[in-house]
């Protein structure tokens, strides 16, 4: 198992019919009634395809003077400098400003630092040779938000800055001409999730004018929907606006250098959803910044020429092969080091090493922090020096970690989710242990533990059909805040099973009550399920359509596997959620309701075994002689439902603090109605709805 524990939600079986009698299909009802919307009016929040307006971009904070100042460059043909970050979001938001100011007729230079000479950020010597180009006015896009020194030597040369950002502001701001970020403490903004494109967006739209909103979303919200997605911002409010509008605008795109990326990636017949942008567009551009070559990335998306778009698209896709073979080598470097220490006694990852790549370390940390199931500090060391970057796990916030050892770093910036910091080579040992107590603090001392959040589990598999599961792309764009949602199929069997892909994932075929699945399980192998032909399993899964050779089928993307429960612990599971005051499906009410007989013959058993009207046993001895004396079929989940009504109706007095009952016969009133016990009410309820 991948994960420790599957947490279902709670099973609103009754709101999903209603909901499907108003017209939403059956997957996307069940889906919207286990995150909490209940009802159509809520439903239609996410499953409207009208786009709700999107709020002032003068609301925020400094962006009236960051207005006025570009206004006065672009008026003057003043040289503007658009300095953005390297990975994805920076990529696009510089790409972004960058097309527009130039379309407005400015003389604008974009500038990405080398992530491995120059690092993250404004840096002196970047802006010295902007000063030495003629520049006289840096726009930030991405960051910047922690640059105070860099923005005083700006200054020191003449060049104004101004600074549009995302990131968590600190208590003092840089002193620039703007400082545009929802963020900042004094911006009453109402959404604060903008991705640093977002904040770009924001600035065009504020620059045209209202007049000019519509036109310049239409124009922008492609580039704004890759840079929100690949920084994992909460898909909801203006996001889920911006993205909606990107993805619609994408499926007929008028960029060279997106078409070019998606013919290059295989991905230009497929749809283009969050997915598309997550697993193919996203990581391909991204590996530009991380291998060193985000200029390239940039350029892509710049290009008005078809010819040269291609042999960019080309490049991108060989970095990102690269990427992907270095940050294995890291991964399994890192997973060598973690196997010699403890388990039990980390809390957190602090890895240090010389020989990694700068550009991968971020990916490999969020790879280390799920398998591990804690929050993972990657750092690559040179000269004495070290350059990390920090994944979050289970909510916990990387970003307060960081602020937490402070003292020890040379300097940290990002989010709540993932962050970058310097550190001393000297200091690593310190932080590793402030990291670890940190953690402890934060958890209560409890271990963190990996939960898989389940929305829907598949009672009928005829639901998995093709048009029920194409009906969940009316829930997209997935992402955070909106993840795609997670399904399970208890008791499946497999068919037959195969490692592909070079023996690092598991394809596999599973059947259930007369319909059969094909299944991909990615960086799982056969051994490590520890799985075989003919074996039961439950299966966490997204359904998706695969396409292969022109013909459309329903495929599972297997988040996990399990050893499926026995009956007898199925039923078991199913009365301790009922006990916890959990609603059930019709069918699992129904594998938990006792006949007539049941209750009869366990009465009687009772009777005739108690000595002075007291009997102690367990649950599973007194089902087995119930059914042997009576000739019942013995369901020990009946004999437990059993007493518990003939407990709650006075009959008997229950003592089950311990695994053998101890059972107190009373006195019998005449008649009782079982059926009027409340659990019994609640069983027949639940398979009413």
């Amino acid at each position: 198992m991948k994960y420790k524990q599957w947490k279902p939600a709670p099973c609103v079986s009754g709101a999903v019919k209603v909901m499907q009698t108003q017209g939403v299909p059956p997957l996307v009802a069940a889906v919207l009634c286990a995150r909490g919307l209940n009802t159509a009016e809520e439903a239609s929040a996410i499953l409207s395809p009208d786009y709700p307006l999107i709020n002032s971009p003068l609301l925020l904070r400094d962006m009236d003077q960051a207005v006025r100042r570009i206004g006065h460059a672009l008026e003057n043909r003043e040289k503007i400098a658009v300095y953005g970050d390297y990975d994805v979001d920076g990529i696009t938001a510089t790409c972004l400003l960058t097309h527009y100011l130039r379309s407005r007729g400015g003389c604008v230079l974009p500038y990405i630092p080398d992530r491995i000479e120059e690092g993250y950020g404004l840096n002196r010597d970047a802006i010295t040779a902007l000063h030495g180009a003629g520049v006289s006015l840096i726009v930030t896009v991405d960051c910047g938000i922690t640059a105070l020194e860099e923005t005083g030597y700006a200054h020191e040369l003449g060049l104004d800055v101004i600074i549009t950002d995302h990131h968590e502001c600190r208590e003092l701001l840089p002193d620039a001409a703007a400082v545009v970020n929802p963020h900042r403490k004094d911006c009453g903004y109402p959404f604060r999730c903008l991705a640093g494109v977002g904040v770009a967006l924001k600035l065009v739209l504020a620059l045209g004018g209202p007049a000019c909103e519509r036109k310049l979303l239409s124009q922008y919200a492609d580039l704004a929907a890759i840079g929100t997605i690949a920084d994992v911002m909460q898909l909801l409010g203006e996001n889920r606006t911006i993205v909606r509008l990107g993805l619609d605008a994408m499926k007929n795109t008028l960029r060279p250098g997106l078409s070019a990326l998606l013919h290059e990636a295989g991905a230009e017949a497929k749809p283009i959803d969050s997915s598309c942008i997550g697993y193919t567009i996203a990581p391909r551009l991204n590996a530009a910044g991380r291998m060193g070559c985000a200029a390239v990335a940039a350029e892509l998306l710049l290009s008005d020429d078809f010819g040269r778009a291609s042999e960019l698209a080309r490049a991108l896709c060989d970095l990102n092969r690269e990427r992907q073979a270095v940050e294995w080598e890291i991964f399994a470097s890192c997973t060598t080091l973690l196997e010699r220490e403890p388990a039990s006694s980390r809390r957190a990852i602090v890895l240090a090493d010389s020989g990694w790549h700068q550009g991968v370390v971020g990916i490999v940390a969020s790879r280390l922090a799920e398998k591990y199931s804690c929050p993972a500090f990657i750092i690559c060391l040179q000269n004495g020096m070290g350059k990390g970057s920090c994944r979050s796990y289970a909510g916990l916030n990387v970003y307060e970690a960081l602020e937490h050892c402070g003292d020890l770093l040379e300097g940290f910036g990002g989010h709540a989710l993932a962050a970058g910091f310097t550190i001393l080579e000297e200091n690593v040992s310190a932080f590793r242990a402030r990291m670890e107590d940190w953690v402890a603090a934060c958890t209560g001392g409890a271990e963190l533990t990996s939960v898989l959040q389940v929305d829907v589990e598949v009672e009928d598999p005829a639901l998995l059909s093709r048009s029920g599961v194409e009906a969940l792309s009316l829930l997209e764009p997935f992402g955070a805040g909106n993840p795609r949602p997670v399904f399970s199929l208890s008791g499946a069997t497999v068919a037959c099973l195969a490692d592909v892909g070079g023996g690092r994932h598991l394809k596999l075929r599973v059947s259930r009550d007369g319909y059969t699945f094909d299944a991909i399980f990615f960086s799982a192998t056969a051994a490590q399920c520890e799985l075989a032909a003919g074996d039961r399993a439950d299966i966490a899964f997204y359904p998706q359509i695969n396409e292969f050779r022109g013909e459309r089928s329903v495929q599972l993307h297997v988040v996990d596997i399990r050893p499926a429960l026995t009956r007898a612990q199925t039923e078991q599971f199913l009365l301790e959620k009922l006990l916890r005051g959990e609603r059930l499906s019709a069918k699992q009410a129904q594998l938990l309701i006792p006949t007539r007989e049941e209750f009869a013959g366990l009465w009687r058993f009772l009777r005739r075994h108690a000595a002075e009207n007291r009997l102690e046993e367990t649950v599973c001895c007194l089902s087995h002689g119930m059914a042997r004396t009576y000739g019942l079929r013995e369901r020990i989940v009946h004999t437990r439902v059993c007493l518990e009504v003939l407990d709650e109706c006075g009959l008997i007095e229950l003592d089950r603090r311990t695994d053998v009952v101890r059972i107190l016969l009373r006195e019998a009133p005449d008649k009782v109605d079982l059926e009027q016990s409340s659990m019994m009410q609640k069983l027949r309820s639940m398979m009413t709805e």
